[in-house]
């Protein structure tokens, strides 16, 4: 693929910014202005480092070639070739890079997100699956070094799980987690199957941009604030008082309940938070169709046949529909070492998006 004169154009605009931010007027209601102008700078900044990157790295490669070639020296030559090796292996994350970097920047990225994880399909086996990609998606944020906070959490009497709604805070959150909306589909045996018969069942994923109050204002007269008694455990004494909190949206119906904290004035503010994500990804939905569409076909209703990966404990393998991406190692993946994977469909992602962006057929 030829980058050559979206590199050029975007060295000029790069030049043209570094004039403007250097000039930059700060008096008055310009701060919005120079954010966004400085989030463009990094990032033209960031794709020529890129591509010059990638540059250097073909070189080296031809490099070692004809050394290779003109050379008779074997302790040399065995140098050489593991460089050379090492140096076509991250050839293609070089490029893979420059893809990310050159497609438009989506509303969504850098934000943080609240993850909403809820059993479908199959009764208990459904919620034990729920639970288990709980704590896949925590270990994957542990490894990132991303910071999680519950926000609401209901179990059941067979250690899975009724919901969870958390938020994940951390670089690139947005970016990596928001294709895991959508129904994930287990198939294996349960626990309590005793003839061995591999069943089905599904859970929703829901991962929504965490809202700002300046995204979404949330009217007084807009809102009914209900406080009922929890019915989790949620921690010592949290079942004596009236604390749990269901905040509903009158226009539209929407409403979120939160019973996690002891606390009513903090299950309002999580109730809040997660109201004003859901309506935010809703206007985001309605402002363009396209995105709507992709989202109704994700979610679904949680039924078997909608599905955007399977996780098959049998064959130990793990299929993602969407980009027909198929890994074997699905005891790791569920311990949440999900890089790879979700590397693989950003990627396939980036290639239909960049095919588009540039007019170019792959």
């Amino acid at each position: 693929m030829d980058f050559a004169s979206y590199i050029q154009t975007s060295s000029e605009r790069l030049s043209e910014l570094e004039a403007e931010i250097s000039h930059f007027d700060f008096g008055g209601p310009n701060a919005e202005r120079f954010q966004k102008l400085n989030r463009e700078y990094n990032k033209l900044k960031k794709l020529l480092e890129a591509w010059k990157q990638f540059n250097d790295a073909k070189a080296q490669i031809a490099d070692n070639k004809e050394m290779l070639a003109a050379g008779d020296d074997p302790d040399m030559a065995e140098l050489i070739t593991a460089d050379l090796k090492s140096l076509e292996e991250n050839l293609p994350k070089l490029e893979q890079e420059l893809k990310m970097l050159i497609l438009p920047t989506h509303p969504n990225e850098g934000r943080d997100v609240i993850v909403e994880i809820r059993p479908a399909a199959g009764g208990d086996e459904a919620s034990l699956f729920a639970a288990e990609l709980y704590r896949m998606y925590s270990h994957f944020c542990e490894l990132k070094g991303w910071h999680t906070e519950v926000m609401d959490l209901s179990d059941t009497e067979v250690g899975g799980l009724k919901n969870v709604s958390f938020m994940v805070r951390g670089d690139e959150a947005w970016s990596m987690l928001h294709f895991e909306s959508g129904v994930h589909r287990v198939q294996r045996v349960p626990v309590t199957e005793t003839q061995g018969r591999i069943h089905t069942s599904t859970a929703t994923v829901a991962v929504m941009a965490e809202a700002q109050e300046v995204d979404i204002e949330l009217k007084p007269e807009d809102l009914r604030i209900d406080v009922f008694r929890s019915s989790g455990a949620g921690g010592q004494g949290v079942n004596r008082t009236d604390s749990a909190v269901r905040v509903t949206y009158l226009p539209t119906g929407d409403f979120v309940a939160s019973q996690q904290e002891r606390s009513q004035h903090k299950n309002k503010d999580i109730a809040m938070r997660i109201l004003r994500s859901r309506l935010l990804e809703r206007k985001q939905q309605e402002e363009d169709a396209k995105n709507a569409a992709e989202r109704k076909s994700q979610i679904g209703t949680g039924d078997r046949s909608e599905k955007v990966r399977t996780y098959n404990f049998p064959q130990s393998r793990v299929t993602d529909h969407r980009f027909n991406i198929t890994h074997y190692d699905l005891p790791k993946i569920m311990d949440g070492e999900l890089e790879e994977l979700l590397g693989e469909i950003r990627a396939a992602d980036a290639e239909i998006r960049l095919a588009k962006e540039l007019h170019l057929e792959e």
